[in-house]
């Protein structure tokens, strides 16, 4: 019910008192200017990633990224033997998320650009790199392809930052970055 009800049953037939009209233009010229920002800091700002995206079944993924490891792990890490790979500068690296792990570690070299092909082989995962604050979501049955260019040396954390069940909490992995 209204403060002060329409003395006309039919509303919407009264014309706009001023007020109105002033703060549905202000509403409306605000809209613009967050929709040509959101424009604006995509193409300048460099604030949303341009990735690929391709279909692709998990087995197939999987197969991908056991041949990657095969060829250029370097060692293994944790009491698991997690691999560690190190591809070639300016190629492909391959990781894919399953319950509840980021598999394998990678070992970038800075400066250098890399194509990063992720997949899930089971649920929607998200993969966010912290300190680099990439964050994309991971669909099972397709291939999600960025470019990375690392320019820090350190480890850098993978997150997975959508609930995908009771072990979502551990879903943790790493990407080295060497000089």
């Amino acid at each position: 019910m209204a403060i002060t009800p329409p003395e006309e049953r039919l509303w919407w037939k009264e014309p706009l008192a001023r007020m109105e009209v002033m703060w549905i233009s202000i509403a409306f010229v605000w809209g613009l200017v967050m929709f040509f920002t959101m424009v604006y800091w995509h193409i300048d700002g460099q604030q949303n990633l341009s990735n690929e995206a391709y279909r692709i079944s998990p087995d197939a993924f999987a197969e991908k990224v056991e041949a990657f490891a095969a060829e250029y792990t370097v060692r293994e890490e944790g009491d698991t033997g997690i691999p560690v790979v190190r591809p070639p500068a300016g190629g492909d690296a391959y990781m894919l998320g399953r319950l509840w792990e980021w598999w394998p570690i990678l070992e970038l070299k800075k400066g250098e650009s890399y194509r990063l092909h992720l997949s899930s082989l089971d649920w929607l995962h998200g993969f966010s790199l912290q300190p680099a604050n990439i964050n994309i979501q991971v669909h099972p049955n397709y291939e999600m392809v960025l470019t990375v260019t690392p320019d820090e040396a350190g480890v850098y954390s993978v997150v997975c930052n959508e609930f995908c069940g009771i072990g979502h909490h551990q879903m943790v992995g790493r990407i080295h970055v060497v000089e």
